[in-house]
């Protein structure tokens, strides 16, 4: 996260779905395939996320190559 963002609330993520993944779409949203999120969404400009799951923080960065790294 860039240090001038506030961190989000973590129950607000849950239940803030985009509108773009809701049925049925609107007349030019653009849609995305079920189970998919576009990573521009998912980083919103950052170069990495923190994603908990199960208890675990996971980290998943962007390289500068382009690709994806998961770390524990």
């Amino acid at each position: 996260m860039k240090p001038d963002q506030a961190k989000p609330d973590a129950q607000a993520m849950q239940t803030q779905t985009p509108s773009s993944l809701d049925s049925p779409a609107e007349p030019g949203a653009r849609t995305f395939l079920p189970g998919t999120i576009p990573t521009d969404y998912l980083f919103q400009g950052n170069q990495e996320i923190l994603i908990s799951h199960n208890g675990e923080h996971y980290r998943l960065r962007i390289t500068k190559n382009g690709k994806l790294i998961l770390t524990k």
